[in-house]
């Protein structure tokens, strides 16, 4: 459950290919599908919804526990962060002549966060959620430009796909994902890793690990350009003013 598909590919010393192969055969989708049905069989049911929790569990330690997990997360993020990729993160955001910031599914949100908080920097950066509008808008960017590509699996096509082409253009790429071993990895000149023990696919505290790298970012970047940011952010507020009851 811990291996990616490269790994056991290693471990059992055959071509990734094989191991596809193999999932196929067995009547999986995929390596993930393998994965999931494996996961299934050997937790209990309300794991599928969030780890250590029982059907007997009253709300309030449902709550605890869900807290719980999410504070887990953001330590264990935070033991793994790589100091030098952040930097390196920091540096390509802040120098980016255009940035786009893709992911699909439940990574939508954090797009969508992330770009409210860096276009509050008068960066030119644009949120992208939808996979074909992503490949669309990839093919116009070259050196210079920045694609953030956010993914939790790592795995899914179309984040991937959209900074294979990013790179093919000559743009910068970074990842925020859990998985360091996952296909978009390839394609990132950059790596940041969050860290969640959830069994099941759709992940809730990882968001809030990933939600919280985002953060750093931001905050980085505004420290390193305080004027505009303070400056940005008056005028943010004076437009917002009329709108406050």
């Amino acid at each position: 459950m811990a291996l990616s598909m490269a790994q056991v590919a290693q471990a059992c010393g055959v071509s990734d290919t094989t191991v596809l192969r193999f999932c196929r055969n067995a009547g999986f989708q995929g390596y993930i599908d393998l994965k999931l049905s494996i996961a299934r069989d050997l937790t209990s049911p309300t794991q599928v919804i969030l780890d250590d929790i029982t059907e007997n569990d009253p709300p309030a330690v449902i709550a605890r526990k869900v807290f719980i997990s999410n504070i887990q997360a953001l330590y264990d993020t935070l033991e793994v962060l790589d100091e030098q990729a952040l930097v390196q993160a920091i540096t390509l955001l802040q120098n980016a002549r255009q940035i786009l910031i893709v992911g699909v599914g439940t990574s939508a949100p954090i797009v969508h966060s992330m770009y409210n908080m860096l276009m509050r920097l008068g960066l030119n950066c644009k949120p992208q959620t939808d996979s074909y509008l992503q490949l669309m808008e990839v093919a116009l960017l070259g050196p210079g430009d920045v694609v953030v590509g956010i993914s939790q699996s790592g795995s899914s096509k179309d984040p991937v796909y959209t900074l294979k082409q990013a790179k093919a253009a000559g743009a910068a790429t970074i990842c925020i994902t859990g998985n360091a071993e996952s296909p978009i990895t390839q394609y990132a000149d950059v790596t940041l890793l969050s860290v969640a023990r959830e069994a099941r696919i759709e992940a809730i505290a990882s968001r809030l690990a990933q939600m919280s790298i985002a953060d750093a970012l931001y905050v980085a970047v505004a420290l390193n350009n305080i004027d505009v940011a303070i400056q940005n952010e008056k005028l943010i507020w004076d437009a917002l003013l009329p709108k406050m009851f």
